[in-house]
């Protein structure tokens, strides 16, 4: 700091000390850099891989190549999920980070599962066990669809899709009822690509600084 002179008035004294002031500060605390849209990513991470695994679900795919979701899960799904909830967190977005860090660990909770944990649990106790699992995902997916309301239409219909395929893969487990977890399945591929075209829109919207792709308004 500059050292004080007879001639200067106080006034002037706390100008130039403001200032120095508030120069030390810029120095010392730099402006955060902005970083782009995580939602893209976590959508699109979420598409690819309940597509996938639907596509067994609905019996679309025989069940021997299942074995491929799962390294997709974990870093795709999962992985690259989470992180983008994250920085859901350094956009100062409760919603998307609450959402996007929770199913990316879903994703590696599942790949976890399938890989090394299932053939622990008895048989006769995997759908009971399987079915809870899944209900209980559907309870906080119906929840974040409220809160959906306040993003867009687009993700509000992710949300809802998710809920209704979370509650009958998990009853048609419980009851180990093939047919319901079929009807899931499906269900499962509308959610994908649904997810994909809001993922898109965020991507090519954003991209091309105008909305070729609608998502509809926020509905909160």
């Amino acid at each position: 700091m500059s050292e004080s002179r007879p001639d200067l008035q106080e006034d002037d004294i706390r100008r130039i000390v403001r200032d120095e002031t508030a120069g030390q500060t810029a120095k010392e605390e730099p402006p955060a850099a902005p970083i782009g849209d995580p939602a893209p990513l976590g959508l699109a991470a979420f598409a690819l891989t309940t597509f996938l695994l639907s596509l067994f679900n609905a019996g679309l795919l025989p069940a021997a190549g299942e074995t491929i979701v799962f390294p997709l899960a974990l870093f795709y799904g999962g992985l690259a999920q989470f992180m983008a909830g994250m920085w859901e967190y350094r956009n100062n977005n409760t919603f998307g980070a609450t959402a996007f860090a929770s199913y990316g660990a879903f994703w590696l909770t599942f790949g976890a599962l399938e890989t090394y944990y299932a053939g622990q649990i008895p048989e006769s106790a995997v759908g009971p066990a399987v079915g809870w699992f899944l209900i209980g995902w559907g309870i906080f997916t119906a929840y974040m669809w409220i809160g959906s309301f306040g993003v867009n239409t687009a993700v509000m219909l992710v949300f809802l899709l998710l809920a209704t395929t979370f509650f009958v893969l998990g009853i048609g487990d419980l009851i180990g009822s093939d047919a319901i977890v079929v009807i899931g399945g499906y269900l499962g591929i509308v959610t994908a690509f649904v997810a994909w075209y809001a993922s898109a829109a965020g991507a090519i919207n954003t991209t091309l600084g105008r909305a070729v792709l609608p998502v509809g308004a926020p509905r909160g």
